[in-house]
């Protein structure tokens, strides 16, 4: 560290010098959230659920929105939504694009939050709520500024205790299968993760396998981009590694010219089957093209043990756990503290409260 821990108040997560980073236990942690969340979910939960069928039946917008990762645990909720009503408009929007392009009369913009203190998405759900649409908050913390915005409020049973953030990835992901109505039992989704962590060892060698790039792209399809995206804030938040997500078969066009073998690694997630032949063609296709250049890959997927998933909230809880486990490893291959994201150096610290408002 480059200065002394004066700065260090209980706002921020526990200082550790070495592993197990508070990340770690975490994720481990979330194996106990299929149950509490979707179990335990009440009245709030069915209130935002009847809140999105009445969007669908007048035919009007859902927008799903959040920021950094709980941007990701938006575009997850979005696509849950879509999976269980065809008939719904919804998509994601980043939290200031939804600020100003609010969800119009009838519609409903459903804001994520874990912390519940975004300034963005708060923004975001008070436009909506101007411009006369219904408004919602999955949140961890339903006395903070973004609930208050908001009609209904699905409150999540666990804090996240490192700043890069696991469990509220999870948790988003599980009060949108609750909202959504995805109808997958808890104890599944519980057996989904479990499966995962005993992947572990092969993620770990996955992780060394590719550390020696100076930039890792993530790639995905679906589901899997979701996965994908949230995957390359991991890296670049808990490993401090540059990292860019793209879709599928977007990575195939013109990307790869400013990627070589030495200062380039590729993860691919391999989750979500519902891409079918022709998601396998284009998957294995990128893949001749990076044996052809190079470039060290991964599957997250069959290769690291992970079966492909039933259902969209299998895949997304699925990726949730691998990601977070290939992010933690290559943590360890870098020698970085994850759980601080780099706040405990001046630079960074005085950079966060530069960038922040009330």
């Amino acid at each position: 560290m480059s200065d002394d821990r004066g700065w260090l108040t209980d706002e921020y997560p526990e200082l550790r010098t070495g592993p197990p980073w508070v990340m770690e236990e975490m994720i481990l942690a979330e194996r106990d959230l299929p149950s509490a969340i979707l179990d335990g979910a009440g009245e709030e939960t069915a209130q935002v659920a009847a809140a999105i069928r009445d969007a669908v039946s007048l035919g009007a917008p859902i927008v799903v929105t959040g920021c950094g990762t709980s941007e990701h645990g938006a575009m997850a909720v979005a696509a849950l939504i879509a999976d269980a009503m065809p008939a719904a408009w919804v998509e994601a929007r980043e939290a200031l694009d939804a600020a100003v392009r609010p969800p119009r009369a009838g519609g409903l913009c459903i804001g994520i939050s874990h912390d519940g203190g975004t300034r963005a998405t708060r923004l975001a759900l008070e436009a909506a709520r101007k411009a006369g649409a219904v408004t919602a908050a999955v949140t961890a913390h339903p006395a903070t500024s973004v609930p208050e915005a908001a009609d209904y409020v699905v409150v999540t049973p666990f804090h996240d205790r490192s700043w890069c953030h696991t469990v509220a990835y999870v948790s988003a992901i599980l009060a949108g299968a609750g909202i959504a109505g995805s109808g997958v039992p808890a104890a599944r989704l519980t057996e989904a993760i479990e499966a995962v962590v005993t992947c572990r060892p092969a993620i770990a060698d996955a992780a060394r396998s590719i550390h020696g790039g100076r930039r890792i792209l993530t790639a995905g399809l679906g589901a899997d981009f979701v996965t994908a995206r949230e995957l390359a804030l991991k890296i670049e938040e808990g490993a401090r590694i540059p990292a860019n997500a793209h879709r599928l078969e977007t990575t195939l066009h013109g990307h790869l010219a400013g990627c070589d073998a030495e200062s380039t690694a590729l993860v691919r997630v391999a989750l979500d089957p519902a891409g079918g032949e022709l998601a396998a063609e284009r998957a294995a296709d990128l893949d001749a093209a990076l044996g052809v250049i190079g470039i060290p890959a991964v599957v997250l997927g069959e290769p690291l043990g992970i079966a492909p998933a039933a259902s969209v909230v299998e895949a997304l809880l699925a990726g949730a756990v691998g990601l977070q486990l290939l992010t933690l490893e290559l943590a360890h291959a870098a020698g970085t503290n994850p759980d601080l994201i780099r706040r405990e150096e001046r630079a960074y610290r005085e950079a966060a409260a530069a960038a922040e408002r009330p």
